[in-house]
């Protein structure tokens, strides 16, 4: 599998470079890297490319009451308690949030320089451990920690 990764990875760089050497490709509307047209993917009136269509459609639903029981489920079967279990990116944020009472999704984008869509999927992997929710103050949306 390995093998095929750095296949992939090895024809990215050259097919960018072709490109970049050519000079005639179409630009992705999200990223903005060229590629040529062929291989962009038409999405709402526009053109993106594999990596930004991949992105774009692999969001983990934040609301999602059976994924919450199943991470319950699975987090007590395996003995895990708070933050145990969570990846280092994870524990991270979640510290953020615990230490500072809570915090807006740009605060925690700027902290850690993470793009919003992966910002999104680790706040629905907190969220269905029941260790953070989102709460409405006066200045805006926080992420805080479930227990508040």
């Amino acid at each position: 599998m390995w093998g095929m990764e750095k296949k992939r990875r090895m024809s990215k760089k050259r097919l960018i470079k072709m490109v970049e050497e050519k000079g005639d490709g179409t630009k992705c509307g999200r990223c903005g890297r060229e590629y040529p047209e062929d291989d962009l993917i038409e999405e709402a009136g526009g053109l993106i490319c594999e990596n930004c269509y991949i992105s774009a459609h692999s969001r983990i639903k934040v609301c999602d009451p059976w994924a919450v029981r199943s991470k319950k489920i699975l987090r007590e079967r395996a003995g895990l308690v708070g933050a145990e279990g969570l990846t280092d990116s994870q524990r991270d944020i979640y510290d953020f949030i615990v230490s500072g009472g809570g915090a807006t999704r740009e605060e925690i984008a700027l902290r850690f320089e993470i793009p919003a869509e992966e910002l999104e999927n680790e706040f629905a992997i907190l969220r269905h451990c029941e260790l953070v929710k989102g709460q409405k103050r006066a200045d805006g949306v926080y992420i805080v920690p479930f227990e508040d």
